[in-house]
């Protein structure tokens, strides 16, 4: 399974973050509307991710602890031809946990996606994913502070568990 170092923070404003990403250099990908249902799932948390796209989705599985400072998580993703009929058959099968929806703007910094979230019905979001591939721990660590201490994060309000919690 992948490995990746999260954080996540309650955020007032994201209009206001875009300086310090741009102080970062990070780099701008896309803006999502993604559909999370998670499931009922006796260890880990099990999601399909759909988007604006019918045809595609994703099935994540993962494994993270409930903490306020960063955490590490391990994870599978599978891609997802038809979500919908997926889904019809984990709703059968364990029944659905709760159903998160929200927009997502997707930056960049190396190793790092920052998740800029506006989640419907729970606010402003911003989360740190520091990707393990192709660098040591040590250096996965010290980018994920860097960015951490570049945006600022460590004054906004950290968030422990999933937005499937809140």
């Amino acid at each position: 399974m992948a490995k990746n170092l999260e954080f996540k923070v309650r955020y007032e404003s994201l209009d206001a973050l875009l300086p310090k990403l741009a102080d970062l250099k990070a780099t701008y990908t896309e803006t999502i509307n993604q559909v999370d249902t998670y499931f009922q799932n006796p260890k880990g948390r099990l999601k399909l991710r759909e988007t604006d796209e019918l045809d595609e989705g994703w099935l994540i599985y993962y494994e993270r602890p409930n903490a306020l400072e960063s955490r590490y998580s391990i994870y599978q993703i599978s891609e997802i031809a038809e979500p919908t009929a997926l889904k019809e058959l984990l709703t059968a099968a364990l029944g659905i946990k709760t159903i998160v929806k929200k927009q997502r703007s997707v930056w960049m910094y190396k190793n790092t996606r920052i998740h800029l979230d506006t989640v419907e019905g729970l606010g402003e979001f911003v989360e740190l994913e520091t990707v393990f591939q192709g660098q040591s721990e040590t250096e996965a660590v010290k980018e994920h502070h860097h960015v951490k201490t570049t945006l600022n994060l460590n004054a906004a309000e950290p968030i422990a568990v999933s937005y499937s919690e809140l």
